[in-house]
């Protein structure tokens, strides 16, 4: 058997020769999100944050295992049959994804990219599977409004006051199996960002946090493949909500003369109601843009009326403890490019 391997192009792009298929993913979501405009994209909306579990933290864990299920059952695939789970979400040691899938028997590597985990459990799974390292990968975060806002600002208890440019966390999990056969969207380069850090100490402002590092990725990726905005259908962000969202339109013209206002969206935009939803400027958290890729955008390139997406995870790289110690916010962004089988 030949073994195609990914390849370098320009300085941090590598390209997926062998196109390693997404053959199933899954989306679940809390009562807030299903009350936005994407209910019905949705593989389960629970009326209950608690999921009838004793603490948040909990919750949550079951909400990942749960999109996991969903994603395997879709795809056909059993646990016996994966080769490897990258994974993670916003807690203390990743408790939400490891307490989540623990008992489920399958090789397991703990991610921390913040909420650019997504695109990065998902390109970790593409090169995996790529390089025939692997045959079956999952590629599964999570997060949780309360479980969040107890770890990094204030226990909901305090009715602390939030400011315009807050954004919400969102209360969802999402999965996708990555394969070397099957049908389905498939992933055909993936690029690994680099830390970006203007000196935002706001911890209420992710947005102007991790715009400057959705910027250089989409920048570098665009460089190295010498391609433009209008080759996709969609450059996809998350979550930088509206304000990081007009910022990275700002940089990019600025910094590198890319219109991407044509064809860009944000998960942390598509999520909810901005106008009727108390939500500030948008979603945010691990489970905002995992949910959305893997039912909204995984369900369009299967059916072709999106066929080339450039996916792009941010995350801010702050904790509990930096924060307290006064420390600027680094970001980082993952870029995974999707294309119709």
């Amino acid at each position: 058997m030949v073994i195609k391997m990914a390849i370098r192009q320009g300085r941090y792009t590598l390209m997926l020769p062998s196109r390693p298929v997404i053959t199933g993913s899954a989306a679940v979501v809390g009562k807030k999100e299903g009350e936005g405009p994407l209910a019905n994209e949705f593989d389960s909306v629970s009326q209950d944050d608690s999921l009838g579990e004793a603490s948040f933290e909990k919750a949550e864990s079951a909400m990942q295992r749960d999109a996991v299920i969903r994603a395997l059952n879709k795809a056909g695939e059993t646990p016996d049959n994966v080769d490897m789970v990258f994974a993670g979400d916003l807690l203390n040691q990743c408790i939400g994804t490891s307490f989540g899938l623990r008992g489920m028997d399958m090789p397991f590597a703990g991610l921390y990219g913040a909420c650019s985990t997504m695109s990065l459990s998902l390109a970790l799974s593409a090169i995996m599977t790529d390089t025939a390292a692997a045959n079956v990968c999952i590629a599964s975060t999570s997060s949780h409004f309360c479980s969040a806002e107890r770890q990094y600002r204030l226990p909901l208890e305090y009715g602390g006051q939030r400011t315009p440019t807050s954004q919400w966390t969102a209360t969802a999990a999402g999965a996708a199996v990555v394969s070397r056969t099957g049908s389905g969207p498939r992933a055909t380069a993936v690029i690994f960002g680099k830390i970006q850090d203007l000196g935002i100490k706001d911890a209420n402002n992710m947005g102007a946090a991790m715009a400057p590092a959705a910027a250089s990725t989409i920048k570098d990726f665009l460089s190295d493949t010498a391609g433009a905005p209008s080759d996709y259908d969609m450059i996809l962000t998350g979550d930088l909500g509206t304000v990081g969202s007009s910022l990275l339109c700002e940089l990019l013209m600025k910094e590198a003369n890319l219109d991407i206002s044509g064809v860009h969206s944000d998960c942390g935009i598509m999520m909810y109601d901005l106008k009727n939803q108390d939500v500030h400027a948008g979603g945010s958290g691990c489970g905002c843009s995992a949910a959305i890729l893997c039912s909204y955008i995984m369900r369009r390139i299967r059916e072709k009326s999106l066929k080339k997406v450039l996916f792009v995870g941010t995350g801010a790289l702050l904790s509990p403890t930096s924060s307290l110690q006064g420390e600027s916010i680094p970001a980082i962004a993952h870029g995974v490019v999707l294309e119709a089988d």
